[in-house]
C-alpha cells in the first residue's frame, strides 16, 4: 500500500463509532467511555488510519507523568490486514512519543503481536493472563456502597503503578463507584480494587493487595457488587494468591498476554502487589 492510499491522522471524538466498529469485530470489551478516556488523556497522541474513505485502523497512547506511556487499541480492519497498517500505526505512535521525550513505552502483547513488538525494540517484563468467569445471569448486586475517598488509595497506587494515574482511576470511580473496593486493617489500607463495565463483561482491575486475606476480600466484594454473567480479570501470572483464588471461584483461563517495555523502565512500580492489571489498553 502506498502512502497516498492510506492517511494517518489524529483520532477525535467523532471517530469513536469507527473505533467501536473495529473493536466489535475483534471481540474486545471496550465501551465508548474507554475511547473517551484515551482521547481526554492524550488528544494529540491517538491515531487512526484511513483508507478508501473509511477508518481501517487505530492506536491509542496514554502518558503517565511523562515517566512512561502506554500503547493500546492496535486494531486493523480484517479487510485491510496484511498491508502494514498496524505496523505503521505503531511506528507513528512510537515516533510521536519519542519526539516528546518519553523515555519508556509499555504495552501488553498477545502471542501473535509479541514478535512484531520485539522487532520494534520491546522486551518482556512479565506475563499476564486473562481469566473469565461465566455464571448464571441475573446475579443480584448488593446495595451500592458509599463513595470512597480516593486520596489515600491514589497515593498508594502511585507507588504500585510507578506513576500517577489519578485522573484515570477517578474516571473509573465516577462511572462505577460500586466497583471501588477497599480492604483495611483499622485505618491501614491493605488493598484496593476498581472496575468498569464493558460490552461483554464487567472487568476487575486494578486489583492490588498486600496480603492474602485482602486478595480474597477484594475479589469477593467485587463479585457481590457485579451483576453481570461474565467477569474478566487480567491477572499477573507471578502473583502467589490471585490465580488459585480465581480458579476456586470458577474462573477459567482465557488467553495469555506479555507485558513489554521499550526504554529504561526506570519506574516499574511494585508488581509484587499487583493481583490484576487495569487492562491491556491502560496498563
Amino acid at each position: 500500500m502506498s502512502h497516498q492510499e492510506m492517511k494517518l491522522r489524529l483520532m477525535t471524538l467523532q471517530d469513536i463509532p469507527a473505533g467501536m466498529r473495529l473493536k466489535e469485530i475483534a471481540g474486545w470489551n471496550q465501551m465508548p467511555a474507554d475511547w473517551e478516556r484515551f482521547l481526554n488523556a492524550s488528544p494529540d497522541a491517538c491515531f487512526i488510519a484511513e483508507c478508501e474513505g473509511r477508518v481501517v485502523g487505530t492506536v491509542t497512547t496514554i502518558s503517565y507523568e511523562d515517566r512512561f506511556s502506554w500503547i493500546g487499541m492496535v486494531l486493523v480492519d480484517p479487510d485491510f490486514r496484511g498491508r502494514g497498517i498496524g505496523t505503521r500505526l505503531l511506528e507513528k505512535a512510537i515516533s510521536h512519543l519519542d519526539a516528546r521525550g518519553i523515555p519508556t513505552l509499555k504495552l501488553d502483547a498477545t502471542p501473535q503481536g509479541k514478535p512484531i513488538y520485539e522487532k520494534l525494540g520491546f522486551v518482556s517484563e512479565y506475563e499476564i493472563e486473562r481469566w473469565a468467569l461465566r455464571r448464571a445471569a441475573g446475579c443480584a448486586p448488593t446495595a451500592e456502597p458509599a463513595v470512597e475517598d480516593l486520596t489515600t488509595i491514589l497515593a498508594l497506587d502511585h507507588q504500585v503503578f510507578g506513576a500517577s494515574r489519578g485522573d484515570l482511576l477517578r474516571s473509573l470511580a465516577n462511572c462505577a463507584p460500586q466497583f471501588v473496593c477497599v480492604a483495611r486493617h483499622g485505618t491501614e489500607i491493605l488493598g484496593y480494587a476498581f472496575g468498569r463495565r464493558g460490552s461483554l463483561a464487567d472487568h476487575l482491575g486494578p486489583w492490588i493487595a498486600q496480603d492474602e486475606s485482602a486478595v480474597g476480600d477484594l475479589l469477593e466484594t467485587f463479585l457481590r457488587r457485579s451483576h453481570r454473567d461474565t467477569v474478566f480479570v487480567d491477572c499477573l501470572q507471578s502473583n502467589p494468591w490471585a490465580r488459585s483464588l480465581l480458579r476456586a471461584h470458577g474462573f477459567g483461563l482465557s488467553r495469555p498476554l506479555t507485558r513489554m517495555f521499550r526504554g529504561p523502565n526506570a519506574h516499574p512500580g511494585r508488581p509484587s502487589l499487583v493481583c490484576a492489571a487495569l487492562g491491556p489498553e491502560f496498563g
